[in-house]
């Protein structure tokens, strides 16, 4: 059966639901930010902590989403509405909504620098630059006023494309190719790093811990960075929660989304730093580590032409894997609540985030305000409230009936609760009044 009860689309099988949850998790977040921050903190001891709080955190808070999609059926509003009806609890769905929204309208604007800089590359308009030409470049290119415009459009249209041909031929269809091409360049880009000479001082600096550079701010920007590189306060697990069948497993599939990003960032942080120390450079060079650094040293890399063509074709696709999963969750609501076709829900989604999309990219204000909401605000007050809903409302022999609707025992419930209950939250909270700024140590 390639339907759920009642003729609602879902994923054929477990490949596909793990290719679609991971693609959304595996993100610009992996292969652009972790590298960069994992720089800035020290590394390997950041990766410890990373690590850490992904199987601390991260996976119950992924499968309280799971669980609440799976068990009410219905895009993310829908599913507070069914399973909390007559109570405020649907406004967090809507929030969901209205975080995706925000979210992509930003996320592609960067999307869209990633694909002008895949043309680049092919092109090959980076040869004979220096740093500061680069540089030049990357400062044009964020502040031009049609250039980004018309790259985040075509990002954006390639996205509704996928999503409008629905969740087994859209979604799960490109994201099982693409998930395996990610990886298959990922990994050539990795070979070829760590043949280059003083590689291994890279592979030093990521795996082997130094806890005399951890602070409190390093604590909470792993914290941070588990939280939000797994998609999650935003809807869209929940959303892709609904289209997965009973009998498969939620605890596994939580987990092996949560170990898929995680490892996806490794090998993004095994691409990077062996090049980055090879040539002399300095890991902790913030944002414009991908942008700026990587392509200088693409330029006095034997093969760089052809490795910075992968590398920034690399970006796109995590780029594309996210992007969808973000219109997926509007566009499920605009179908089932307001029961539009999807083709229609899908081009009018596209159309006003592309709209929003083009005021980020040509007002560095309105960008950095979206992204300051989404990420301080919407994100981490979903996924608070999200953890606070499944540990404190829906009662435990719900949530226990909706984690064995497989047919198996889930051996980790009585774990899972007290970390929804008490620790999840208080984490997330950290990473709330961090955000605010309202957490200073």
């Amino acid at each position: 059966m390639s339907k759920q009860e009642g003729g609602r689309d879902s994923f054929t099988n477990k490949f596909g639901v793990i290719a679609a949850a991971a693609g959304s998790a595996i993100g610009l977040g992996n292969i652009w930010r972790f590298p960069y921050v994992a720089g800035e903190n020290g590394g390997g001891a950041f990766l410890l902590l990373y690590l850490l709080f992904i199987l601390a955190i991260g996976v119950p808070v992924m499968l309280s989403e799971l669980l609440i999609g799976r068990k009410a059926q219905l895009n993310i509003f829908g599913a507070f509405r069914k399973l909390a009806p007559g109570s405020y609890w649907p406004l967090v769905g809507m929030m969901g909504v209205g975080a995706a929204f925000m979210i992509l309208s930003f996320y592609a604007v960067v999307a869209g620098w990633t694909l002008e800089y895949t043309f680049y590359a092919i092109g090959n308009q980076f040869a004979g630059e220096s740093p500061e030409g680069i540089k030049a470049i990357f400062d044009e290119l964020t502040t031009a006023s049609w250039r980004p415009v018309v790259f985040m459009l075509l990002f954006m249209a390639l996205s509704a494309f996928i999503v409008r041909s629905g969740v087994q031929k859209g979604i799960e269809r490109y994201t099982k190719i693409l998930m395996p091409l990610l990886l298959v360049i990922l990994l050539g880009l990795i070979f070829r790093s760590l043949s280059l000479d003083g590689a291994m001082a890279g592979v030093d600096f990521l795996f082997r811990p130094d806890f005399s550079k951890v602070d409190t701010n390093t604590i909470l920007e792993a914290l941070g960075q588990a939280f939000f590189s797994l998609s999650l306060g935003m809807g869209v697990m929940a959303t892709y929660g609904s289209y997965i069948k009973k009998k498969e497993s939620l605890g596994k599939t939580a987990i092996s989304v949560s170990l898929t990003d995680t490892f996806i960032a490794i090998l993004a942080g095994l691409a990077i730093f062996p090049a980055v120390f090879s040539f002399g450079l300095e890991p902790g060079q913030g944002p414009g580590l991908v942008f700026i650094t990587l392509p200088g040293i693409f330029n006095q890399m034997a093969g760089g032409y052809y490795f910075a063509i992968f590398f920034f074709v690399l970006l796109v696709i995590a780029a594309l894997t996210s992007s969808i999963s973000l219109l997926e969750v509007v566009v499920a609501y605009f179908v089932e609540e307001l029961k539009m076709k999807r083709s229609t829900a899908t081009w009018l989604a596209a159309g006003v985030m592309s709209a929003l999309g083009v005021v980020c990219a040509l007002n560095g204000a309105v960008f950095d305000f979206f992204d300051r909401t989404s990420s301080n605000i919407l994100l981490p007050l979903g996924g608070l409230l999200i953890v606070l809903f499944v540990g404190w409302f829906l009662g435990k022999q719900v949530v226990r009936d909706e984690l064995e609707a497989d047919g198996r025992a889930a051996f980790y419930f009585r774990l899972f609760v007290p970390v929804i209950r008490v620790l999840a939250p208080i984490a997330i909270a950290l990473v709330f009044l961090n955000g605010l700024g309202l957490l200073r140590f």
